[in-house]
C-alpha cells in the first residue's frame, strides 16, 4: 500500500480542486483495483456523442511500435486531456487525429479513425481539408511571417470561405475576438504576428485555427512555453471555446488537466491505460498505473 502522505503530484491536482474533494484525494491510494501489469483500457473510453471515434489504433516508427491498440472517442463540445509521462505516446496519438504523422516517412498508422462518419485515413480524403476541419495548435507558437491580419485571413482565403473583403474582415475580427486578442491588436493588424508576446502569439495561432470553423481543435502542450499569466489566458479561452468546438489537449500538467478538461485519458508506454471523467480519474483512479502517476511515484 502506498504511503498516505500527499505527494507533489497530488498537491498539483489538489490546487485545482475545492476542499470537498480533498478528502477523496488523500484516500486515492487504496482505491485502484486494476493491477499495474494490466494493459487493457479501463474506465469510459467511449462517448454518447462522439465527434471522432478511434478504434484499434496502432502506430509504428519503422519497426518500433509507439501506440498499442488504442480505442477512444473524442466527445462533441468537450475538452479531453491526454496525460502521461514523457515518451508515453500521447502526442503521437494526438497527431494521428489530423494525419500530422503523414509528414514522418517512417511512421505507419493502423486502425480506424472516423470524424462524423468520415474515415480520415481513406485514400480519397483531402488531407488539406482534413487539417482545416481538425486544427492544430503546437507547443511553441508558430505565427506565419505575415501581418496579424494575414495570419488569420490565410485559411479562409485558401479554402474559399469568404466572397469579398468585407466578409474576410468579419472573419478576422470574429476570430480574434473569440481568441481574446482583438482589443490588444485591433489598431495594429498590419504589423507582424511575430512581434507579439509569446502568449499573444499562441492566442493568434488559436484564432488562426478557428478562422476556418474546424470541428476539432488539437492542442499539443499549448502552454508549456508560456508564463503563468499567459497560461491563465489560454486556459480561460479553452473553456470558452468548448461551447462551439471539440478540443483534445496534451499536457504534462495535471493541474492544468484538472482545470480545463471534462475527460482525461492516461497513456503509459504507448498504451491507453484509463479514460474517465476528470474528477474521477484524479480522485478515484481504477488502474494502479494511473494512481502511481497521479500520486507522483513516477512521471
Amino acid at each position: 500500500m502506498v504511503d498516505t502522505i500527499i505527494t507533489q503530484g497530488q498537491t498539483d491536482v489538489i490546487g485545482a480542486m475545492d476542499n470537498s474533494e480533498l478528502d477523496n484525494t488523500t484516500q486515492v491510494e487504496s482505491k485502484a483495483s486494476i493491477h499495474r501489469d494490466a494493459r487493457d483500457t479501463v474506465g469510459e473510453p467511449f462517448s454518447k456523442s462522439p465527434r471522432m471515434t478511434c478504434r484499434n489504433v496502432n502506430v509504428f516508427y519503422g519497426e518500433k511500435q509507439a501506440i498499442h491498440d488504442v480505442s477512444v472517442d473524442i466527445g462533441a463540445n468537450e475538452v479531453i486531456a491526454m496525460i502521461g509521462p514523457s515518451g508515453c505516446g500521447k502526442s503521437t496519438f494526438l497527431r494521428c487525429l489530423n494525419r500530422m504523422n503523414d509528414t514522418v516517412d517512417s511512421c505507419r498508422v493502423q486502425g480506424d479513425i472516423h470524424m462524423n462518419n468520415d474515415d480520415i485515413y481513406n485514400k480519397n480524403m483531402d488531407v488539406v481539408l482534413l487539417r482545416a476541419r481538425v486544427g492544430m495548435v503546437f507547443q511553441k507558437p508558430n505565427p506565419f511571417p505575415k501581418s496579424i491580419y494575414d495570419n488569420i485571413a490565410y485559411g479562409p482565403r485558401i479554402h474559399g470561405l469568404t466572397k469579398n473583403k468585407v466578409e474576410l474582415d468579419e472573419v478576422v475580427e470574429s476570430s480574434l475576438k473569440r481568441a481574446g486578442l482583438w482589443t490588444e491588436v485591433k489598431d495594429r493588424l498590419d504589423q507582424p504576428g511575430t512581434g507579439l508576446s509569446g502568449g499573444q502569439q499562441q492566442r493568434l495561432c488559436i484564432a488562426r485555427a478557428i478562422a476556418v470553423s474546424p470541428d476539432v481543435i488539437l492542442m499539443d502542450e499549448p502552454c508549456s512555453a508560456l508564463d503563468p499569466i499567459a497560461t491563465a489566458h489560454i486556459e480561460d479561452l479553452i473553456d470558452e471555446l468548448r461551447q462551439n468546438f471539440t478540443i483534445a489537449i496534451v499536457t504534462h500538467s495535471m493541474q492544468q488537466a484538472a482545470r480545463v478538461s471534462q475527460r482525461t485519458a492516461y497513456f503509459h508506454l504507448g498504451y491507453l491505460i484509463e479514460v474517465g471523467q476528470t474528477d474521477q480519474v484524479f480522485t478515484n483512479p481504477k488502474h494502479q498505473l494511473t494512481e502511481d502517476y497521479i500520486t507522483g511515484r513516477f512521471g
